[in-house]
């Protein structure tokens, strides 16, 4: 999450009058993030999100993502529930920019992910798989392995100037590990609707269990097990980022424990882990040396999945991951 676009108290409180949730007591910005800007929102009939849809986000595809929301919601998934105005439509537009309200899920996400977190995480994607599949449209996912080579393109647009401020050689490095991972991109794999980002602060806990999953604006129909990739890479590396392979074995076998994985996808474990953390490196990297000045949002370091990518490169199997 990140605030972008800066909504005033009269626009909010004009803007509030088309929903059938009370009168404004309060709204802050909400800084973590780097896609859409975000305001925590108390009204006097409880608390709720602000969401204004930033140029990532394409227009067309927002109806797709509060659809599968709502899909998710009424089918059990702890997610947030947009909620629709007195017309009956949850879209509108305020200051300039798309915009949704939502429900609020309590609970906290976990700072310093430990060994309890990885179960429920993979439960709770397995779940949202589920539950997604009976949700009938479908939305290509932009950030796939047809995203990255254009995206890598855009950052060494300067000739590579950028990049190589960050890291000196990593310009041809994601090049040529960028190219080695789509010659090897599996086909064939079950496919779904995939969360995308399920990082640890798109995760809520409370009192010990899983209470929330939220920000489904990545999400997409593509390879179920690039889902799991995503969630190995956001969840089982440590702080000096080596490979928690125990933190691994119980995301897997409580994800396994609702949908199994096919041998295919077993084996296509470290592409997908390779592509996943270079699909991370690639966008952070381009907001790093993009960011607006100004912004409130907080930028993410893009070595951090070049170190993940790393390893997985080095990886011979799905037992590297704790299959």
């Amino acid at each position: 999450m990140a605030v972008y676009t800066e909504v005033t108290d009269d626009a909010l409180r004009a803007f509030l009058l088309e929903f059938d949730i009370g009168d404004l007591v309060a709204f802050r910005g909400i800084a973590e993030g780097v896609e859409n800007s975000n305001y925590s929102l108390k009204t006097s009939a409880g608390d709720y999100i602000l969401t204004l849809y930033e140029k990532r986000v394409d227009p067309a595809d927002l109806p797709w993502f509060l659809g599968l929301m709502e899909h998710l919601a009424k089918r059990g998934i702890n997610c947030p529930l947009p909620v629709a105005g007195r017309d009956g439509v949850a879209l509108r537009v305020l200051a300039g920019r798309h915009a949704a309200i939502t429900t609020f899920l309590p609970g906290v996400w976990p700072r310093r992910v430990g060994l309890q977190h990885c179960g429920p995480v993979g439960a709770g994607l397995a779940a949202l798989h589920r539950a997604g599949a009976d949700y009938a449209p479908v939305r290509p996912n932009a950030l796939g392995p047809d995203g990255w080579a254009p995206l890598l393109a855009r950052s060494l647009a300067d000739g590579g100037a950028a990049v190589e401020a960050v890291q000196p050689g990593l310009g041809d490095e994601l090049q040529a590990a960028l190219q080695g991972i789509l010659a090897a991109w599996p086909a064939g794999l079950p496919r779904g609707h995939i969360h995308a980002d399920l990082f640890p602060d798109n995760v809520f806990f409370l009192d010990g269990r899983l209470s929330g999953l939220i920000d489904f604006y990545f999400a997409a129909t593509d390879l179920l097990a690039y889902d799991i990739a995503v969630c190995l890479n956001a969840w089982c590396f440590e702080p000096d980022l080596s490979f928690n392979v125990t933190k691994g074995r119980a995301m897997l076998r409580a994800y396994a424990a609702t949908r199994p994985l096919t041998e295919a996808e077993l084996v296509a474990l470290p592409v997908l882990c390779q592509g996943a953390a270079i699909r991370f490196a690639l966008t952070r990297l381009y907001d790093w040396t993009n960011t607006p000045p100004g912004a409130l949002v907080t930028r993410k370091n893009p070595l951090e999945y070049v170190r993940r990518l790393r390893f997985h490169l080095t990886a011979p199997d799905a037992h590297a991951y704790g299959v």
